[in-house]
Protein backbone atom coordinates (compact mmCIF):
# COMPACT_ATOMS: atom_id res chain seq x y z
CA UNK A 1 0.00 0.00 0.00
CA UNK A 2 1.61 3.64 -0.65
CA UNK A 3 0.30 6.75 1.06
CA UNK A 4 1.77 9.85 0.18
CA UNK A 5 1.21 12.98 2.32
CA UNK A 6 1.21 16.48 0.81
CA UNK A 7 2.26 19.39 3.05
CA UNK A 8 3.53 22.54 3.10
CA UNK A 9 3.09 26.57 2.91
CA UNK A 10 -0.05 27.73 2.13
CA UNK A 11 -0.23 29.12 -1.66
CA UNK A 12 2.79 26.97 -2.79
CA UNK A 13 0.44 24.44 -4.74
CA UNK A 14 -0.64 21.47 -2.29
CA UNK A 15 -4.09 21.64 -4.01
CA UNK A 16 -2.73 21.30 -7.64
CA UNK A 17 -0.12 18.97 -6.12
CA UNK A 18 -3.21 16.46 -5.01
CA UNK A 19 -5.50 17.15 -8.23
CA UNK A 20 -2.76 15.59 -10.04
CA UNK A 21 -2.02 12.84 -8.22
CA UNK A 22 -5.69 12.25 -8.38
CA UNK A 23 -5.34 12.25 -12.20
CA UNK A 24 -2.93 9.78 -11.57
CA UNK A 25 -5.12 7.06 -9.85
CA UNK A 26 -5.02 8.22 -6.21
CA UNK A 27 -7.46 8.31 -3.71
CA UNK A 28 -6.92 12.16 -2.14
CA UNK A 29 -8.14 13.63 0.73
CA UNK A 30 -7.60 17.45 1.56
CA UNK A 31 -6.98 18.68 5.28
CA UNK A 32 -7.21 15.23 7.39
CA UNK A 33 -6.34 16.50 10.66
CA UNK A 34 -2.99 14.71 12.44
CA UNK A 35 -5.27 13.20 14.92
CA UNK A 36 -7.37 11.51 12.62
CA UNK A 37 -4.50 9.76 10.65
CA UNK A 38 -4.07 7.09 13.06
CA UNK A 39 -8.07 6.16 12.49
CA UNK A 40 -8.00 6.34 9.02
CA UNK A 41 -5.23 4.22 8.72
CA UNK A 42 -6.34 1.55 11.15
CA UNK A 43 -10.02 1.79 9.85
CA UNK A 44 -10.39 2.67 6.15
CA UNK A 45 -7.21 2.34 4.65
CA UNK A 46 -6.51 -1.41 6.35
CA UNK A 47 -9.94 -2.67 5.88
CA UNK A 48 -10.33 -1.72 2.29
CA UNK A 49 -7.04 -2.37 1.01
CA UNK A 50 -8.37 -2.58 -2.61
CA UNK A 51 -9.87 1.12 -2.32
CA UNK A 52 -6.86 2.89 -0.87
CA UNK A 53 -3.91 1.09 -2.11
CA UNK A 54 -2.71 4.22 -3.08
CA UNK A 55 -3.64 7.25 -1.31
CA UNK A 56 -3.02 10.89 -1.06
CA UNK A 57 -3.29 13.04 2.29
CA UNK A 58 -3.21 17.03 2.35
CA UNK A 59 -1.84 18.10 5.62
CA UNK A 60 -1.13 21.61 6.46
CA UNK A 61 -1.54 24.22 8.78
CA UNK A 62 -5.27 24.72 8.97
CA UNK A 63 -4.46 22.04 11.46
CA UNK A 64 -3.74 23.00 15.44
CA UNK A 65 -0.21 23.32 16.05
CA UNK A 66 -0.71 20.83 18.98
CA UNK A 67 -1.76 18.03 16.41
CA UNK A 68 1.32 18.72 14.00
CA UNK A 69 3.80 18.71 16.72
CA UNK A 70 3.19 14.68 17.07
CA UNK A 71 3.66 13.88 13.63
CA UNK A 72 6.42 11.96 14.04
CA UNK A 73 4.15 9.64 16.17
CA UNK A 74 1.85 8.88 13.59
CA UNK A 75 4.18 8.78 10.53
CA UNK A 76 6.06 5.63 12.80
CA UNK A 77 2.89 3.97 13.45
CA UNK A 78 1.65 4.22 9.59
CA UNK A 79 5.40 2.74 9.04
CA UNK A 80 5.03 0.59 11.52
CA UNK A 81 1.85 -1.17 9.43
CA UNK A 82 3.77 -2.27 6.79
CA UNK A 83 2.28 1.16 4.49
CA UNK A 84 5.07 2.67 2.03
CA UNK A 85 4.36 6.26 3.15
CA UNK A 86 6.27 9.63 1.49
CA UNK A 87 6.10 13.07 2.25
CA UNK A 88 6.12 15.59 -0.44
CA UNK A 89 6.73 19.12 0.91
CA UNK A 90 5.96 22.40 -0.98
CA UNK A 91 7.42 25.41 -0.36
CA UNK A 92 8.06 28.80 -1.73
CA UNK A 93 9.78 32.04 -1.71
CA UNK A 94 7.67 34.70 0.69
CA UNK A 95 7.77 37.23 -2.03
CA UNK A 96 6.03 35.06 -4.11
CA UNK A 97 3.47 33.83 -1.94
CA UNK A 98 2.52 38.01 -1.24
CA UNK A 99 2.02 38.15 -5.09
CA UNK A 100 -0.38 35.07 -5.18
CA UNK A 101 -2.19 36.15 -2.00
CA UNK A 102 -2.27 39.63 -3.49
CA UNK A 103 -3.36 38.12 -6.90
CA UNK A 104 -5.80 35.96 -5.90
CA UNK A 105 -7.52 37.56 -2.88
CA UNK A 106 -7.84 34.41 -1.13
CA UNK A 107 -7.42 34.68 2.96
CA UNK A 108 -4.54 32.92 4.60
CA UNK A 109 -5.48 30.46 7.47
CA UNK A 110 -3.77 31.96 10.15
CA UNK A 111 -4.43 35.30 9.32
CA UNK A 112 -7.00 37.59 11.59
CA UNK A 113 -7.25 40.90 12.30
CA UNK A 114 -4.00 40.84 14.54
CA UNK A 115 -1.68 38.90 12.46
CA UNK A 116 -1.08 40.74 9.28
CA UNK A 117 0.06 38.13 6.29
CA UNK A 118 3.84 38.11 6.71
CA UNK A 119 3.78 37.73 10.29
CA UNK A 120 1.28 34.58 9.37
CA UNK A 121 3.88 33.04 6.78
CA UNK A 122 6.47 33.03 9.48
CA UNK A 123 3.80 31.49 12.34
CA UNK A 124 2.85 28.79 9.63
CA UNK A 125 6.74 27.40 8.68
CA UNK A 126 7.44 27.29 12.08
CA UNK A 127 3.99 25.32 12.58
CA UNK A 128 4.98 23.28 10.02
CA UNK A 129 8.36 21.99 10.46
CA UNK A 130 7.13 18.82 12.25
CA UNK A 131 5.84 17.78 8.78
CA UNK A 132 8.52 19.23 6.72
CA UNK A 133 11.66 17.46 8.54
CA UNK A 134 10.29 14.37 7.49
CA UNK A 135 10.09 15.26 3.44
CA UNK A 136 11.88 12.89 1.09
CA UNK A 137 11.05 15.39 -1.82
CA UNK A 138 10.93 19.44 -1.30
CA UNK A 139 9.64 21.15 -4.10
CA UNK A 140 9.99 25.24 -4.76
CA UNK A 141 7.21 26.53 -7.09
CA UNK A 142 8.33 29.68 -6.63
CA UNK A 143 8.99 30.31 -10.39
CA UNK A 144 6.81 27.11 -11.75
CA UNK A 145 3.93 27.76 -13.12
CA UNK A 146 0.50 25.03 -13.14
CA UNK A 147 1.19 22.93 -15.76
CA UNK A 148 5.13 22.54 -14.59
CA UNK A 149 3.91 21.62 -11.61
CA UNK A 150 1.70 19.39 -12.57
CA UNK A 151 4.55 18.18 -14.51
CA UNK A 152 6.75 17.66 -11.87
CA UNK A 153 4.23 15.81 -9.30
CA UNK A 154 3.48 13.57 -12.60
CA UNK A 155 7.23 12.98 -12.81
CA UNK A 156 8.06 12.58 -9.44
CA UNK A 157 5.79 9.44 -9.10
CA UNK A 158 5.37 8.26 -12.02
CA UNK A 159 7.01 4.58 -12.91
CA UNK A 160 7.91 4.49 -9.11
CA UNK A 161 7.23 1.09 -9.05
CA UNK A 162 9.59 0.46 -11.66
CA UNK A 163 12.81 2.62 -11.03
CA UNK A 164 14.68 2.85 -8.67
CA UNK A 165 14.85 6.74 -8.34
CA UNK A 166 14.02 10.04 -10.09
CA UNK A 167 16.89 12.26 -11.40
CA UNK A 168 16.06 15.78 -12.31
CA UNK A 169 18.36 17.86 -14.09
CA UNK A 170 17.59 21.94 -13.90
CA UNK A 171 19.40 24.59 -15.76
CA UNK A 172 19.04 28.57 -14.19
CA UNK A 173 20.05 31.97 -14.38
CA UNK A 174 22.22 32.89 -11.57
CA UNK A 175 20.64 36.22 -12.24
CA UNK A 176 17.24 35.27 -11.59
CA UNK A 177 18.40 33.42 -8.19
CA UNK A 178 19.19 29.93 -7.12
CA UNK A 179 16.70 26.74 -6.96
CA UNK A 180 15.43 26.05 -3.02
CA UNK A 181 14.75 22.56 -3.80
CA UNK A 182 18.36 21.40 -5.56
CA UNK A 183 20.28 18.99 -4.16
CA UNK A 184 22.99 19.57 -5.76
CA UNK A 185 24.08 22.76 -7.44
CA UNK A 186 27.25 23.32 -9.96
CA UNK A 187 28.38 26.99 -11.10
CA UNK A 188 28.98 27.02 -15.41
CA UNK A 189 29.65 31.00 -15.13
CA UNK A 190 33.47 29.61 -15.35
CA UNK A 191 32.94 28.46 -18.74
CA UNK A 192 33.51 30.07 -22.68
CA UNK A 193 30.17 32.03 -22.58
CA UNK A 194 28.34 31.84 -26.33
CA UNK A 195 26.45 34.99 -25.27
CA UNK A 196 29.39 37.23 -26.09
CA UNK A 197 29.23 35.91 -29.47
CA UNK A 198 26.82 38.38 -31.70
CA UNK A 199 25.69 35.05 -33.74
CA UNK A 200 25.12 32.82 -30.80
CA UNK A 201 23.65 35.74 -28.43
CA UNK A 202 19.83 35.26 -29.29
CA UNK A 203 19.75 30.68 -29.07
CA UNK A 204 19.62 28.53 -26.14
CA UNK A 205 21.93 25.59 -25.34
CA UNK A 206 19.35 23.84 -27.41
CA UNK A 207 20.20 25.47 -30.39
CA UNK A 208 22.89 23.33 -32.65
CA UNK A 209 25.21 26.75 -32.93
CA UNK A 210 25.88 26.55 -29.45
CA UNK A 211 25.77 23.13 -29.36
CA UNK A 212 28.72 23.10 -31.47
CA UNK A 213 30.59 26.14 -29.99
CA UNK A 214 30.45 24.32 -26.43
CA UNK A 215 31.31 20.72 -27.72
CA UNK A 216 34.31 22.32 -28.90
CA UNK A 217 35.52 23.88 -25.63
CA UNK A 218 37.70 21.57 -23.03
CA UNK A 219 36.80 23.08 -19.98
CA UNK A 220 32.87 22.61 -20.78
CA UNK A 221 33.68 18.85 -21.76
CA UNK A 222 35.56 18.58 -18.19
CA UNK A 223 33.13 20.18 -16.54
CA UNK A 224 30.64 17.70 -17.60
CA UNK A 225 33.20 14.56 -16.72
CA UNK A 226 33.53 15.60 -13.30
CA UNK A 227 29.73 16.14 -12.37
CA UNK A 228 29.07 12.77 -14.14
CA UNK A 229 31.70 10.54 -11.90
CA UNK A 230 30.46 12.74 -9.01
CA UNK A 231 26.56 11.33 -9.42
CA UNK A 232 28.04 8.27 -10.52
CA UNK A 233 30.00 7.63 -7.39
CA UNK A 234 27.18 9.01 -4.90
CA UNK A 235 23.50 8.87 -6.43
CA UNK A 236 23.90 4.83 -5.47
CA UNK A 237 24.80 5.41 -1.73
CA UNK A 238 21.92 8.09 -1.32
CA UNK A 239 19.15 5.45 -3.11
CA UNK A 240 20.95 3.24 -0.74
CA UNK A 241 19.76 5.22 2.04
CA UNK A 242 15.98 5.24 0.52
CA UNK A 243 16.35 8.63 -1.53
CA UNK A 244 13.94 8.05 -4.31
CA UNK A 245 14.39 11.72 -5.85
CA UNK A 246 17.48 13.85 -6.22
CA UNK A 247 18.02 17.21 -8.23
CA UNK A 248 20.88 18.88 -9.72
CA UNK A 249 20.88 21.89 -10.43
CA UNK A 250 23.12 23.70 -12.96
CA UNK A 251 23.52 27.38 -13.24
CA UNK A 252 24.93 30.26 -15.64
CA UNK A 253 24.43 33.97 -15.90
CA UNK A 254 21.43 33.98 -17.83
CA UNK A 255 20.71 30.88 -17.87
CA UNK A 256 20.06 30.29 -21.37
CA UNK A 257 23.15 28.89 -22.78
CA UNK A 258 25.93 26.95 -20.84
CA UNK A 259 23.71 25.43 -18.26
CA UNK A 260 20.84 24.10 -20.96
CA UNK A 261 23.42 22.60 -22.89
CA UNK A 262 25.03 20.73 -19.62
CA UNK A 263 21.64 19.62 -18.62
CA UNK A 264 20.60 18.17 -21.48
CA UNK A 265 24.34 16.33 -22.00
CA UNK A 266 23.74 14.83 -18.63
CA UNK A 267 20.27 13.55 -18.92
CA UNK A 268 21.55 11.72 -22.13
CA UNK A 269 24.69 10.20 -20.23
CA UNK A 270 22.07 8.75 -17.26
CA UNK A 271 19.20 8.14 -18.83
CA UNK A 272 18.15 4.38 -18.52
CA UNK A 273 15.71 1.86 -17.73
CA UNK A 274 16.83 1.89 -14.39
CA UNK A 275 16.29 5.66 -13.71
CA UNK A 276 13.70 8.24 -14.15
CA UNK A 277 15.39 11.10 -15.58
CA UNK A 278 13.48 14.60 -15.64
CA UNK A 279 14.59 17.65 -17.30
CA UNK A 280 13.63 21.04 -16.75
CA UNK A 281 14.86 24.22 -18.14
CA UNK A 282 13.30 27.10 -15.33
CA UNK A 283 14.48 30.03 -17.22
CA UNK A 284 13.44 28.72 -21.05
CA UNK A 285 10.01 27.60 -19.98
Amino acid sequence: MKLIIVSGLSGSGKSIALETLEDCGYFCIDNLPVTLLENFIKNVMMVDKKTYAKTAIGIDARNQSESLAGFTDSLNLIRSKGIDCEVIFMQAEESTLLKRYSETRRKHPLTDFNIPLKEALNIEKKMLMPVAKHASVVIDTSRTHYHQLRDLVKDQIGEREFRHISLQFQSFGFKNGVPLDADFLFDARCLPNPYWLPELRGLTGKDQAVIDFLKGQSLVGELFQEITGFMERWMPRFEAEGRSYLTVAIGCTGGQHRSVYLVDALARQFKSPSLNVIVRHRELS
